[in-house]
């Protein structure tokens, strides 16, 4: 038997391979807005889905779907109750990318310690000079916060003690270990030098960081969101590094994406902009092609998928 699977065009080859080798015909749509999804992929009994919102309303133009397969770990995107009512798996791929944007995080740590980017682009203009007036600062001796101590946030903990940071982290469902030291919230909002973001995001997390928070942390803090934009009031992020609250950021997701050519984020002061970049390497896009791939076949073929985030009815 034959299953159609929709899935974005720029699904990683793998993914779409693994697919095919196992009885499955590829819907391939340029994008996975609502309306496109409802023209192109009506009679999809699973999707690989991306970041995209998949509204409940896709229920009735999808009615044979059986499993929404999310492209990575987050799954704010997809009401996994809802779906769950009408018998569909919501999946994930928590295996696949967490050292990646690990990775990803350090990166834009270190990029902002030494201001990197902008000495670059001061260089360019022919500035020789900007850099020796604008001097970075070293990160062995400071303290790294990380908010969510999961897999990413304890492969940042892991790559990151190699730097020598004292490393704390705020989870109230994870435990000390040889890396990281749990704290308390508002401990760790107010002694780290630099925070990174890895939480879910919940009903307590959304828009958790805001003008409260900004006013806890050093004025000479730096705040990195490589997670989910939701996790962030990012009005109050845009006015705490305006005005001088804290000192600098690196952003990687938005409320709204792309950013338009106006997007307020492109006026603030001291910020990194990467472009939802944080898992985009060869490999990484290829383990979660493939993982998704492999949760669709396995509910197509009558298993229960490995990495669910909810219990269909009558499952």
């Amino acid at each position: 038997m034959t299953f159609k699977v929709a899935v974005p065009a720029a699904l990683s080859q793998a993914g779409k391979d693994y697919l095919v080798n196992h009885d499955c015909e590829l819907i391939e749509t340029k994008d996975q807005s609502a309306a496109v999804l409802a023209s192109e992929a009506s009679d999809a009994d699973g999707i690989v889905l991306m970041t995209e919102p998949f509204p409940n309303t896709l229920k009735a133009q999808l009615p044979k779907l059986k499993v929404i397969a999310r492209h990575g770990v987050g799954y704010d995107n997809v009401d996994q109750d809802f779906w769950a009512e009408q018998g569909v798996w919501v999946t994930i791929t928590p295996n696949a990318n967490a050292s990646t944007v690990a990775e990803t995080t350090l990166t834009a740590m270190m990029a902002l310690s030494k201001n990197l980017v902008a000495d670059v682009d001061h260089l360019k203009r022919g500035d020789w000079n900007w850099a020796g007036q604008h001097k970075g600062f070293d990160l062995a001796g400071k303290v790294l916060g990380i908010m969510g101590y999961g897999r990413i946030g304890r492969m940042v903990a892991k790559k990151a003690s190699a730097l020598d940071m004292k490393v704390i982290a705020y989870d109230p469902f994870a435990k000390s270990d040889e890396y990281a030291n749990l704290v308390d919230r508002d401990t760790l909002l107010k002694t780290a030098d630099v925070i990174t973001l890895h939480m879910l995001v919940t009903p307590a997390t959304t828009h958790s960081i805001g003008a409260k928070e900004f006013a806890m942390m050093k004025n000479s803090a730096c705040l990195l969101n490589f997670g989910r934009a939701a996790l962030v009031d990012q009005k109050a992020m845009q006015k705490a590094l305006t005005e001088g609250e804290i000192a600098m950021a690196a952003v990687d997701v938005y409320d709204h994406e792309p950013l338009d050519k106006d997007d307020s984020w492109l006026k603030v002061p001291n910020v990194l902009l990467t472009p939802h970049i944080a898992s985009n390497t060869e490999e990484c896009m290829a383990r979660m092609a493939v993982d998704s791939a492999s949760e669709v076949v396995r509910v197509l073929h009558g298993e229960q998928p490995l990495w669910s985030v909810n219990q269909p009815n009558g499952k």
